[in-house]
């Protein structure tokens, strides 16, 4: 059932995107907006914890495809795999994917060189190889709703082609600990951004 409902909302998600993208090619240049499709490939370095006391670093990347429909608001869909060896030093690893979708929200600098952006996106967690403790029982994967918030700067080096300098986020997944069955995350993420227009 879950992965039912996590399917059409990753489809709607896609269709938000495109949809307004190729509305944005029938009008072309004259309409006054800037609409086009990006896609960001990053690094991600995730600052996590199983439980409230005990944090350690996951690492991984993530896929980002935006598209922009009305200056400089758009939708996006985010999906991030992030693994760890050794979580909370228990011995146990952790292999974590997030797939979110949400607003996004754009702004470039007169010359277009720089540009800032910030997204606040919802969607799934799906936490497995490890350990999830939930009443009694314990099983080796879960899923979990997932909250991401936050933003960055891309620098723009040629037409098509920025490098993603930042990106600071925090994500709040829902997986089961025995505990508060809540863990708050610092995603720091790099890398390249592909722009279609």
């Amino acid at each position: 059932m879950r992965r039912t409902i996590c399917g059409r909302m990753l489809l709607a998600g896609v269709w938000l995107m495109c949809g307004p993208h190729l509305w944005g090619q029938q009008y072309g240049p004259d309409s006054g907006n800037s609409r086009g499709l990006q896609v960001a490939v990053l690094y991600d370095a995730l600052y996590s914890n199983v439980v409230r006391a005990n944090q350690f670093w996951m690492q991984g990347g993530s896929i980002q495809v935006y598209g922009q429909f009305w200056r400089g608001l758009g939708v996006e869909a985010d999906v991030s795999g992030v693994h760890a060896g050794n979580a909370n030093n228990a011995g146990v690893g952790l292999n974590l994917v997030a797939t979110t979708f949400g607003p996004h929200y754009g702004w470039s600098s007169a010359h277009r060189r720089y540009s800032l952006f910030g997204h606040a996106l919802v969607g799934e967690a799906h936490g497995f190889d490890s350990v999830f403790s939930s009443a009694g029982t314990t099983s080796s994967s879960a899923d979990g709703l997932a909250f991401q918030m936050g933003g960055g700067m891309d620098v723009r080096l040629k037409r098509r082609f920025s490098l993603r300098v930042f990106e600071a986020d925090w994500l709040r997944t829902q997986l089961p600990n025995a505990d508060t069955n809540v863990q708050n995350s610092l995603r720091l993420a790099a890398g390249v951004v592909l722009r279609f227009r």
